[in-house]
């Protein structure tokens, strides 16, 4: 009579084959075994196994958070590809101008809400938030034209650590004439000294008058993060190095949108993600990704993995960039 190989490894007679047909999701209760030891094939319960295993691994991979992947994202504000213009972006929070669809605000929605607060802003009416606002993790500077709704509006909708102030400036395009992480500031050379006290008091940084290959709107022509940075593209090796000794952090020369110089208008960065013009190729998306050490960076944005990897280099790099500080002030 039929026998069938129990799962003690036994066998067992063929009056249990209902029973083992029923439980055919098990994979020694399959009905191929139910009938006997002669038709048992060793391929079938490796390619079996096979399946099972690529099927669960699979399903492991499709859980793996987003920020695992971290890829400067191709993006435009309607018809525009200078999104630095529309949008502003620091590990604490991102500001977008209001679109007449959702489309652009979606994009960073996405890929930034589980870890900072994504809103929308206008100042003095306008959607160009990019250029006229300038901010780090702890502040955002405003010029004086924004209103007081808009004023409140930011301060109730950003997180209580970042301090929002009007500044009184008459170069009220903030954005070109900053460029700041969280450590260092590159100012205009004739931004007023009571804009530069607001500078080092609000975003915590260290000011420093400059220009950057030979042009003096700072926030136009270079963009860095606390990772690297970016400038532009006829800035002599000397400037480069230079600049790269004050920030404390790698420099390269480099275009976005197809070859434009103005970098500020086409790069928004913090230090796990990016966005670019949708014009921007591969190639200078690949020069972006390796200089803010965004591909295989790894986890986590704003998050405890990227806090902890953060704050066992704080020391080293605070007493570095301190002792370079006190030498060139």
């Amino acid at each position: 009579s039929d026998h069938h190989l129990s799962v003690e490894g036994r066998w067992r007679p063929s009056n249990i084959k209902q029973e083992c047909c029923a439980l055919s999701l098990h994979p020694f209760y399959h009905p191929f075994f139910c009938r006997g030891p002669r038709v048992v094939s060793f391929p079938l319960v490796v390619a079996f196994f096979i399946t099972l295993s690529l099927t669960f691994f699979g399903s492991v991979e499709q859980r793996l958070p987003r920020d695992t992947h971290n890829m400067a994202t191709r993006v435009a504000f309607e018809n525009s590809n200078e999104i630095g213009v529309f949008a502003a972006l620091t590990n604490g929070y991102c500001l977008t101008g209001i679109n007449r669809s959702e489309n652009f605000y979606s994009v960073f929605e996405a890929e930034l809400s589980q870890h900072i607060p994504v809103l929308h802003a206008t100042i003095a009416g306008c959607r160009f938030v990019g250029r006229t606002t300038v901010g780090n993790r702890r502040g955002l500077l405003v010029p004086n034209t924004t209103t007081d709704n808009e004023l409140s509006h930011l301060r109730n909708s950003l997180p209580d650590s970042v301090v929002v102030q009007r500044v009184e400036e008459r170069l009220s395009a903030l954005g070109n004439i900053i460029a700041t992480n969280d450590h260092v500031a590159l100012v205009h050379p004739d931004i007023d000294r009571e804009t530069e006290d607001v500078i080092s008091d609000v975003l915590g940084v260290e000011v420093f008058r400059q220009i950057v290959g030979g042009q003096a709107l700072v926030g136009s022509y270079c963009k860095f993060s606390n990772q690297g940075g970016m400038v532009h593209p006829r800035t002599t090796v000397e400037d480069i190095e230079e600049l790269s000794s004050l920030l404390q952090v790698p420099l390269v020369a480099g275009t976005v949108n197809r070859g434009s110089d103005v970098l500020g208008g086409g790069l928004i960065v913090n230090d796990w993600s990016s966005f670019v013009g949708l014009d921007t190729t591969s190639t200078e998306i690949s020069v972006i990704e390796n200089i803010f050490r965004l591909s295989g960076a790894g986890g986590a944005s704003g998050g405890g993995q990227l806090a902890g990897q953060q704050g066992q280099q704080s020391n080293i790099v605070t007493n570095m960039r301190s002792a370079l500080i006190d030498q060139l002030s």
